[in-house]
């Protein structure tokens, strides 16, 4: 289940209280959330990304619907994207509201976008030349009522058909309208669903909008969706003479090398006796192989020797190495 609220900063006397902003905050979105074995969670982290990047971009074209059409300042905001099942949905809604049922094309069942009765009734009073004023009938729409708000409810499914364009090609029509929300029976009433609820402002007031899907319409899509993309013959070779370019360029970077004997324990009485001329027994045995080391890491074994005037080291194996 994701959310998009972020928890408000404890007040003073309370847990975390004392605590920086930053690290309260963090502790408050870790607290744990109690688990219903009953009802496993199927929406993963990757779909849940996916539905709220849609959604998020169904809110913007909503903003640009309603200020459009009602001629005000209007403000669509999504507030979170949660799994529930159908009964859950329904009971969370208002006893009388603005249900509009649309079939989910090529998902082979419904949908349901919800407004609120007062903000239906608001946006019909603005488009109607209204001032959208707070005392809005608590009514059924009329004929004609039904046919403007009809018009908007058409152009934000039109957007909510390019917005979710990137996990399913959905073609919604409307089915029908409904005002209690026990009478849409979309689902039933266990079926999962993935609810987005919005915060729709017009002017300086504020309503809750909801959309609601089928999960199981939504799965096979968003699977498919967060499928890698098949890779090409000629991206598959760009990418082989890229890596290859990289591991050639690599091979030619200077590195600091660097052969060490094995490290050599003396005491502070040792190290304050020495003088010039005192000779230090090492640790390292005579058959041992010495260290080569690069930034403090051992990658290979070698033997000390000569090359000419100057000291070298031959590269060996280790009986490790060679067993």
């Amino acid at each position: 289940m994701l959310r998009s609220a972020v928890p408000s900063t404890p007040a003073p006397g309370q847990p975390g209280a004392d605590l920086p902003v930053g690290r309260s905050r963090r502790r408050a979105l870790a607290e744990p959330v109690s688990y219903d074995f009953r009802r496993p969670i199927q929406l993963s982290r990757e779909h849940g990304r996916m539905l709220q990047v849609a959604f998020d971009g169904f809110a913007r074209q909503a903003t640009t619907v309603f200020t459009s059409s009602l001629r005000t300042v209007c403000q669509v905001t999504l507030s979170s994207v949660d799994q529930r099942t159908y009964a859950e949905y329904v009971d969370s809604l208002d006893a009388s509201t603005y249900l509009t049922m649309f079939s989910a094309e090529p998902m082979h069942t419904s949908g349901v976008l919800e407004i609120p009765l007062q903000a239906t009734m608001t946006c019909i009073d603005h488009m109607l030349g209204g001032p959208g004023s707070t005392k809005q009938p608590q009514r059924p729409l009329s004929e004609i009522e039904s046919g403007i708000a009809g018009g908007m409810i058409e152009r934000l499914l039109g957007e909510m058909r390019y917005s979710m364009a990137g996990i399913v090609p959905l073609d919604p029509m409307v089915t029908g309208v409904e005002y209690s929300p026990q009478f849409a029976q979309v689902a039933g009433a266990s079926d999962v669903m993935v609810v987005a609820a919005f915060e729709l402002r017009i002017n300086e007031r504020g309503y809750r909008m909801t959309i609601c899907l089928p999960f199981a319409g939504l799965l096979p899509h968003l699977v498919k969706a967060a499928a890698p993309v098949p890779v090409s013959e000629r991206e598959r070779s760009q990418r082989a003479l890229s890596a290859a370019e990289l591991r050639h360029r690599f091979e030619g970077v200077p590195v600091e090398v660097a052969v060490r004997v094995r490290p050599t324990v003396l005491g502070p009485g040792d190290l304050t006796d020495l003088a010039p001329g005192d000779v230090v027994r090492l640790g390292h045995p005579a058959a041992a192989p010495l260290e080569v080391v690069v930034d403090g890491t051992t990658f290979a074994h070698a033997t000390a020797g000569a090359r000419g005037p100057r000291l070298a080291a031959l590269i060996v194996g280790t009986p490790k190495e060679t067993a």
